[in-house]
């Protein structure tokens, strides 16, 4: 979700030099031939060198040696919190979460259910908060990457085929569409288009390859690639079905199309993929109107664990086709 914001700051302020600081795994979002920007990488190893308090010393340390001007704070977690009280002595800006405003969003009684400010805006207010100028209005995507040879597209057909991108699940069961339903939605758009399924951990392996073996235009890529090869495939694709999940967040990163389907949460929170706002699915929220139940999915209402089955599939499949 900072890519976009990252790329209008770039845009505008071409001389500015980012160092992105996070854990390794994240490292291919940062790459330029991904977000078509030019930043640092610095790692944060949590699980190693800069663990606890000490270990985020030794982090601080090293950024100092950058000679950073200023320190943007998207996360304003603990850890965060105790890098910039190392960095003492050094510009500052922290993002505004708004729990406040998120707290009334989901509360059950006097509920006040409105559209917050997106996370991308909030991303974008620390930096004005440093004195830059940025209207994500002005966001452009970079240039398409081109596909590499992967062994997954070799017997993919080049017949005009529409390529759809499905990731069914989530981190939450509050928030995950129910797989026989999602697979009546695989069923029908692999009639005519070209399917991959992304998910990730072994369980979810076992069950992309069992549905994916049913259909000869179904092709399970989850464990299969790295993340930047993922990442590309995403970016070559012409919509994405996914959940409230990262892998929404991935495809509009690119401008691809993201159909999202939402449970137990709400885009009312920030959270909807960059510029895909028309493309969220909701469940009935004349039959559950106590949604959202939470900010991540990690809460569910009493009596709304079958939420998403108020999604018809001809309702996610009409989005598609519209």
């Amino acid at each position: 979700m900072l890519v976009p914001v990252l790329r209008v700051l770039k845009a505008k302020n071409p001389e500015v030099k980012i160092t992105i600081v996070t854990r390794k795994f994240l490292k291919p979002i940062f790459d330029s031939e991904i977000s078509g920007i030019e930043v640092n990488f610095h790692e944060a190893d949590t699980k190693g060198k800069h663990k606890g308090i000490l270990g985020i010393f030794k982090l601080a340390r090293e950024l100092r040696k950058l000679k950073i001007d200023a320190v943007a704070d998207t996360h304003n977690v603990l850890r965060s919190k105790i890098v910039r009280f190392f960095l003492f002595g050094i510009k500052k800006a922290v993002i505004n979460k708004g729990r406040a405003e998120k707290k009334a969003l989901t509360r059950i009684k006097n509920k006040e259910f409105k559209q917050l400010k997106t996370t991308h805006e909030r991303y974008a207010d620390v930096f004005r908060k440093l004195g830059f100028k940025i209207d994500l209005t002005t966001h452009k995507y970079p240039k398409k990457i081109n596909l590499p040879n992967l062994p997954i597209l070799k017997n993919i057909a080049e017949d005009g085929k529409k390529w759809i991108g499905i990731a069914p699940f989530a981190q939450y069961a509050a928030k995950t569409y129910p797989l026989e339903m999602m697979e009546q939605i695989i069923e029908k758009l692999a009639e005519t288009n070209q399917i991959f399924l992304f998910g990730g951990g072994n369980k979810e392996v076992e069950k992309l390859n069992k549905i994916a073996s049913k259909y000869k235009t179904v092709q399970n890529v989850a464990g299969q690639l790295s993340l930047k090869e993922e990442l590309i495939l995403i970016a070559h694709l012409d919509t994405m079905i996914a959940m409230d999940s990262g892998n929404a967040h991935f495809a509009a990163m690119f401008g691809v199309k993201t159909i999202t389907l939402w449970g137990a949460t709400h885009p009312f929170a920030g959270f909807a993929p960059f510029l895909q706002q028309e493309n969220c699915v909701l469940p009935d929220l004349e039959k559950y109107p106590k949604i959202p139940c939470s900010i991540y999915g990690n809460k569910i209402c009493e009596g709304y664990e079958n939420v998403m089955r108020s999604i018809s599939v001809e309702k996610v499949i009409d989005l598609y086709k519209a």
